[in-house]
């Protein structure tokens, strides 16, 4: 059966560019609120699971309840909604994410806090899969480019500004008015969204079970999920620890956390934008480069983390490397299928968000098992084998290629 198609409607209004960056803006708060509520608990780990009587590695089930939901909610979300108004979808997402926030605030037993997140990964991986392929259409073809980079930004944004945000207020008021504030900030990118989102019915290649299975036949793809997988997994699996590791071996007290999580976040800025450049030059220097910052930074840690100086120096390193891993994933997802972007969207989201999960309870199996320092050397070592990984895989196809042909033919 061919892949179908839908055209947008003559009565889709026509926005000026102005309401267009507009609605780009709401998309991008939103899109740090879920990224913050997401990684929020890396923050204020401690705190929550003292609360609760948990352990640090229960605690990190906060982690990875998201991660899991989000897996599962990037195809089914956006394949049981693919011909409902994406505008429709994304408010009525944002609206779940406030929900999830302010149960969590009023939580009284930790798996209520558990029940949340998993709202919260029904969040993330619709808004995601459907949301993130939008830019072009809200502003035109000549600003997607642009549009799209800010988008992202959101994502190294939210360890910038909100989770050391967070852990700072959670530290001053408790961890419960900082979700009670993000509550209130999911609330105001929704009512943004109401007011600057234009009707937005699919315009593209409707995402459908043939349109996944063919682009999972594709060498890029799965290039792009092995090392999505590997890099993510060593990531998270370390950096959802990075609290206790600092009060416990380093020895740093709560507030300079906060300080270093803010330098870190300011990195990854820096990576996310260094990162952006390089991809579309040299896909595979620029994850292979980013892979093997993470490793010598995960690798260091347990030896040079002992004092302040050595801890923060890693972590700077660290960020430059993770901030580009995101925007060098969804290149290369999206190179794999250039006529199926939300597709390729979804299997990012998709494997992200699952390998996010894994990494955080792989990481908390370790932690209660071995310890802190074990925990680092295990990421370092997978880190390690995405360098390896990267250096052996094609050049990733681009579109009108034969690759590219080859998909549009399994898809039909």
């Amino acid at each position: 059966m061919p892949t179908e198609l839908i055209t947008p409607t003559s009565s889709t209004p026509r926005h000026t560019s102005l309401r267009g960056w507009w609605a780009v803006s709401a998309m991008t708060l939103a899109l740090f609120a879920i990224v913050t509520t997401e990684i929020l608990p890396i923050g204020l780990l401690t705190p929550i699971g003292a609360e609760f009587g948990v352990a640090d590695g229960a605690a990190g089930l906060m982690m990875t309840m998201p991660g899991l939901l989000a897996a599962v909610a990037a195809p089914t979300v956006t394949l049981a909604t693919a011909r409902v108004d994406r505008r429709l979808m994304l408010c009525a997402l944002v609206l779940l994410l406030a929900v999830a926030n302010f149960l969590t605030a009023a939580a009284p037993a930790y798996w209520l806090v558990l029940a949340a997140r998993v709202l919260v990964g029904i969040t993330i991986g619709g808004f995601w899969s459907i949301g993130v392929g939008l830019a072009a259409r809200l502003v035109g073809p000549a600003s997607a480019g642009r549009a799209t980079a800010v988008v992202f930004a959101a994502v190294p944004l939210g360890s910038v500004l909100g989770v050391p945000a967070g852990t700072f207020l959670g530290d001053l008021a408790g961890w419960r008015t900082t979700f009670a504030a993000m509550g209130l900030l999911s609330t105001g990118a929704l009512a943004l969204l109401l007011v600057t989102l234009p009707a937005l019915p699919p315009a593209a290649v409707v995402t459908r079970p043939s349109v996944l299975r063919a682009l999972l036949r594709t060498t890029g793809t799965r290039y792009a999920l092995l090392m999505t997988f590997l890099i993510v997994m060593a990531h998270f699996a370390t950096y959802t620890y990075v609290t206790p590791f600092l009060r416990q071996i380093t020895g740093t007290d709560p507030a300079r956390i906060t300080g270093y999580l803010l330098i870190y976040g300011a990195a990854g800025v820096a990576g996310n934008f260094i990162g952006g450049a390089l991809v579309t030059r040299a896909p595979r220097l620029a994850f292979g480069t980013a892979a093997a910052t993470i490793a010598a930074a995960t690798a260091l840690l347990p030896a040079l983390g002992r004092t302040d100086a050595g801890a923060l120096a890693l972590l700077i390193a660290w960020g430059l490397g993770y901030g580009a891993v995101p925007v060098c994933s969804q290149t290369w997802f999206a190179r794999a299928a250039p006529q199926a972007p939300e597709a390729a969207t979804v299997l990012f989201t998709a494997s992200f968000q699952a390998t996010l999960a894994a990494g955080a309870l792989t990481g908390g199996a370790v932690v209660d098992h071995t310890s802190l320092r074990a925990v680092m050397w295990c990421g370092a070592v997978v880190a390690g084998l995405v360098v390896a990984v990267t250096a052996a895989a094609p050049q990733d196809e681009l579109p009108g290629t034969a690759e590219g042909r080859r998909f549009r033919a399994r898809a039909l």
